[in-house]
């Protein structure tokens, strides 16, 4: 039995373009066609993908994964033995984190005026003034950290949640194109890195080209920020990064 891109795409959860990418790539290619050219996948095909998508959402770039999948001394049962292993440890890294640092970022930045029940509240537990110290004397004498002052000093509660939902949003999208094999330097997620320096322009500060890649070498550079999106998506810092970088050359 053979199946179409469209419903191997929905068994997976991927998108049909992931699919077509993979296609051309030669990490997944269909096993046959229809009489009008379409794709079918069957059961090996389908098999392959699941390795892809362990693999994947373990943080291994698509060369790799197809270096592991086509060595022709690889046991199929050791690629899960493997992967079982990986995901296991994992998993209580990333418990530990996620309490903590989801929105360590946003919080670096912040003079939040919220009572202690509203801060914990927005930020699920996580204090925002605790790195209020050192942002006031790493930044402090910048006019992008007074501005931000100014800005956030009047922002509410519902101000605080609302922009919380939409910098998650734009990451989640980073981290999507990452997860489907999109290039940091292609227009797709160039454009993402452009909507991220227009909203801290919008939320906080006057975010040049030359300070937002600054931020992108600190997402890499500092750990709590690392950590931060590393927890959305192996890999995403870097990745982050580089499509800011790449975006920034593209506006110069």
């Amino acid at each position: 039995m053979s199946y179409s891109v469209g419903q191997v795409a929905g068994f997976a959860g991927v998108t049909v373009r992931t699919l077509h990418h993979y296609d051309e790539i030669g990490l997944l290619v269909p096993g046959e066609r229809s009489h009008t050219g379409h794709r079918r996948y069957g059961d090996d095909a389908l098999d392959r993908l699941q390795q892809i998508l362990f693999y994947r959402e373990l943080g291994f770039p698509l060369d790799e994964v197809a270096a592991l999948l086509d060595d022709p001394d690889a046991d199929p049962q050791a690629h899960l033995r493997r992967q079982h292993e990986l995901l296991t440890a994992r998993i209580g890294t990333l418990q530990k984190m996620a309490a903590a640092v989801a929105h360590a970022m946003e919080a670096r930045r912040m003079d939040v005026r919220l009572t202690p029940e509203e801060k914990f509240e927005v930020f699920g537990g996580f204090d925002p003034d605790r790195y209020a110290d050192e942002a006031a004397e790493r930044w402090g004498g910048t006019d992008a950290y007074q501005e931000s002052r100014r800005r956030t000093a009047a922002y509410t509660k519902d101000d605080w949640k609302r922009l919380t939902a939409e910098f998650d949003a734009i990451h989640r999208r980073m981290a999507e194109l990452l997860g489907q094999g999109v290039p940091a330097d292609s227009e797709a997620a160039m454009d993402v890195a452009e909507e991220h320096r227009r909203f801290i322009g919008g939320a906080y500060y006057d975010c040049t080209y030359e300070i937002h890649t600054g931020l992108g070498e600190m997402y890499v550079a500092d750990e709590r920020f690392t950590a931060t999106y590393e927890a959305i998506r192996p890999g995403l810092a870097v990745y982050m990064r580089d499509a800011m970088l790449a975006n920034a050359v593209r506006n110069a």
